[in-house]
């Protein structure tokens, strides 16, 4: 078993084309039987406005966008939905289907409102039912949200920190000691992989690929290139996040 950890998937944005069928046909003959899906930024924000301002269209289209992912599972390939969480932090709309949330900002979109009530209201709800947080967001913020905002939870920083200020400027600020946070290798260097694993070990680290950013195929080569045992990347590749998510909106 192998599932990718990190895949955009709609169909309300296609460019570039990212619905199920698009990752089956990059990721054919990979081994890929899974991946933890959450929809395109595109669908969720108008991410080119920084002042961007949520009207009953977007807060729809975001709907629609986490809805979608909840019914494209198949037989032969098993769909680990996140909810895609925005300004209006709409976590009544988390089904017990969706499995983990996405929080996602560069620092040239809009912000996401800290210091609101909703916002303090989500991370509690997300905290009750034990569901991780893919967090991609700026290094001051991406700091914040896990020593102040949501001490404790479960959190995933992506392309081991490279967007989130760089995987080194999140080791030297003590993050990847942690034993709540973890980490995707989506588009990551090999010898960042190699690096973590040789401080932090592999039990946080998943395989990711950032489809349709990255090619899933190829960031499972550097995946399986590592100088690990095979149990190890049994457990890179799948038993990591199946772990993970096995307790994953279970409430408390």
């Amino acid at each position: 078993m192998i599932i990718d950890a990190h895949v955009h998937c709609g169909i309300q944005d296609n460019s570039p084309p990212q619905a199920l069928q698009d990752y089956l046909d990059y990721s054919s003959g990979s081994g890929i039987t899974g991946a933890v899906m959450f929809p395109p930024v595109a669908e969720i924000y108008d991410r080119w406005d920084y002042q961007f301002e949520d009207t009953v269209y977007w807060q729809k289209r975001r709907q629609r966008a986490n809805e979608y992912l909840l019914y494209i599972g198949t037989d032969d390939f098993q769909v680990f939905p996140y909810f895609f969480i925005w300004n209006d932090f709409a976590v009544e709309q988390i089904t017990m289907e969706h499995k983990g949330i996405k929080w996602h900002r560069h620092d040239d979109e809009p912000e996401y409102h800290y210091t609101s009530e909703l916002c303090e209201k989500a991370v509690e709800e997300i905290r009750r039912r034990n569901m991780p947080v893919v967090l991609e967001e700026e290094l001051a913020n991406t700091l914040c949200f896990i020593q102040e905002i949501a001490p404790g939870v479960k959190v995933i920083i992506p392309h081991l920190g490279g967007l989130n200020g760089g995987y080194e400027a999140i080791k030297a600020n003590g993050l990847w000691a942690l034993p709540n946070v973890y980490a995707d290798t989506a588009l990551a260097a090999s010898h960042e992989m190699q690096d973590y694993i040789h401080h932090y070990g592999t039990e946080r680290l998943f395989f990711g690929s950032d489809f349709p950013f990255g090619d899933p195929k190829n960031e499972l080569k550097k995946v399986l290139r590592l100088k690990v045992s095979e149990r190890e990347k049994d457990r890179l590749v799948a038993g990591n996040i199946l772990d993970l998510l096995a307790t994953s909106n279970i409430t408390r």
